[in-house]
């Protein structure tokens, strides 16, 4: 997820700069057009003060498919004449009466699946993987209930413990408790009782490999709206995959697929987005907030939902010691090394490009929209959210100073300069979990060479260090020491 990002620092509108004068001029962030014909359709994108390229195409991304559109197929066919509808795995999923005759472990499941692919069985293949996908939801769907439930606001501090002042013992408490809250959570769902996946399998799933494989399923069973929706899925998570990217542009030349790309994952927020961005262009600033706000909400309820899975998902292949506290260090930087990645994670995907700082950009959009809209009280904490994520930004510097310039007019006061609350505490969070995954990994390595045993800090620190070596009294010893005469020997007699 690194070459051909889409950098989401450009998909804000922009064009003219901002002159502080009697009259209120547009801020940076005017959008400017690019239209572009498409099937007889115009469309347009925006276009930025460095030019048309990939990164500013947010616009005619959200159209991806009818931009790749071609009428008329190879063979004289159409998948449009298909009537059925396709049937995912998660239809008939129910996170509070899963089937018991399906409870299994992922990897069982999934190693099913596997073997049943080598085998050429397409049949069990996508049984299995669809199987395993259920399973996966439910596991992370059990997890995060019982976190989000057992979480330090029902935590209790007997009085004993608050009286005895000890930082330790108020800590050890709480683990304790949500230890004891998490048990009997966990023993109202089965899943939680299975074998929990190893790391690997796991990141096999985040990163939708079970895709792949019931792609090629599906292709072998002549479905082909099923596999189009599972490569659609896997791409949107691995727009790079040469191969699969290689099998879709070879579809969208045989057949119309508008309106057959289904991703199996996509999230609310991602839907919300989009909706919001296209009102935004036409001019629908009032529609395109709600849905922007409508955004901003739901990415950070799964944001929460992605942090709460990370603190159910201990590694199991960690290292087991008897030391209490490496023992725990291990398990929470395994945990943060989950959380920092759930930013990356939850990136959505337009058009094959990932939007990056994707809080800030809905910032950036709420901002510009608030303001034609003559709502400065409102635009202003937009602006100054982003600016918590990209403080070097030239563009909403000089926003922020036509905010201040004309704030008697707006009526503004210092308060409209503040970073709005869940902005302030996403940044917070965010930005704390990082510096202690940093810290973490410098200084909690088990093959530190600056780590000093204690024999060694006790010479170092020894008083006597002068008297250690070979001294006299040892030299005297030695003199004297003798051991009886052989054959041979040359000396007294």
């Amino acid at each position: 997820m690194t070459a051909g990002r889409y950098d989401a620092r450009n998909p804000r509108p922009r064009a003219t700069t901002v002159q502080l004068v009697n009259s209120p001029r547009p801020l940076s962030g005017l959008p400017a057009h690019l239209s572009l014909k498409v099937n007889g359709k115009t469309q347009s994108r925006f276009i930025g003060q460095r030019g048309d390229n990939c990164a500013i195409w947010i616009n005619a991304l959200i159209m991806v498919a009818n931009l790749q559109r071609v009428i008329g197929t190879l063979f004289s066919i159409s998948l449009c004449f298909i009537a059925t509808v396709v049937v995912a795995q998660y239809d008939n999923y129910n996170f509070r009466n899963f089937p018991q005759e399906e409870l299994m472990p992922i990897e069982s499941a999934y190693g099913q699946a596997l073997d049943s692919y080598a085998a050429e069985n397409w049949t069990d293949c996508i049984k299995f993987i669809e199987l395993s996908l259920r399973l996966h939801r439910l596991l992370k769907d059990s997890v995060t209930y019982c976190i989000l439930n057992c979480n330090d606001s029902h935590v209790q501090l007997p009085e004993p413990v608050m009286a005895s002042g000890t930082g330790d013992m108020q800590i050890f408490w709480r683990v304790l408790m949500r230890a004891s809250c998490l048990k009997k959570c966990r023993t109202h769902f089965p899943a939680l009782s299975l074998p929990y996946p190893r790391k690997a399998v796991m990141d096999d799933f985040e990163n939708r490999s079970p895709y792949r494989y019931i792609y090629f399923a599906h292709v072998q069973m002549d479905d082909l709206q099923k596999a189009l929706a599972s490569a659609h899925t896997y791409l949107q998570r691995n727009p790079e995959d040469p191969v699969m990217t290689q099998h879709m542009n070879q579809h969208k030349i045989e057949f119309d697929l508008e309106g057959h790309l289904i991703d199996h994952e996509e999230r609310p927020y991602e839907v919300s987005f989009l909706k919001a961005v296209t009102l935004f262009n036409s001019g629908d600033f009032s529609s395109s907030i709600s849905h922007m706000e409508q955004t901003l909400s739901q990415y950070l309820q799964h944001y929460s939902l992605c942090q709460a899975m990370c603190q159910g998902a201990c590694d199991a292949d960690l290292p087991q010691t008897k030391d209490l506290y490496p023992t725990l260090a291990d398990a929470y930087v395994d945990a943060l090394r989950c959380e920092v990645k759930c930013e990356e994670n939850l990136m959505p995907n337009v058009g094959g490009y990932f939007v990056e700082k994707f809080v800030a950009t809905m910032y950036h959009y709420l901002q510009f929209a608030y303001y034609k809209l003559n709502d400065a009280r409102s635009a202003a904490p937009c602006a100054s959210s982003y600016v918590l994520f990209d403080p070097e930004d030239k563009v909403m510097s000089q926003n922020m100073l036509y905010y201040q310039s004309y704030r008697e007019q707006w009526g503004l006061d210092d308060h409209s300069f503040t970073p709005r609350v869940e902005a302030l505490r996403y940044y917070n969070h965010t930005t704390l979990l990082k510096q202690m995954l940093a810290f973490a990994e410098n200084y909690l390595q088990s093959d530190d060479e600056d780590f000093l045993g204690l024999e060694e800090v006790a010479m170092e620190d020894s008083p006597d260090v002068e008297f250690e070596g070979l001294g006299d009294y040892q030299e005297s010893i030695l003199a004297r020491w003798s051991q009886p005469k052989a054959k041979g020997d040359v000396g007294d007699s």
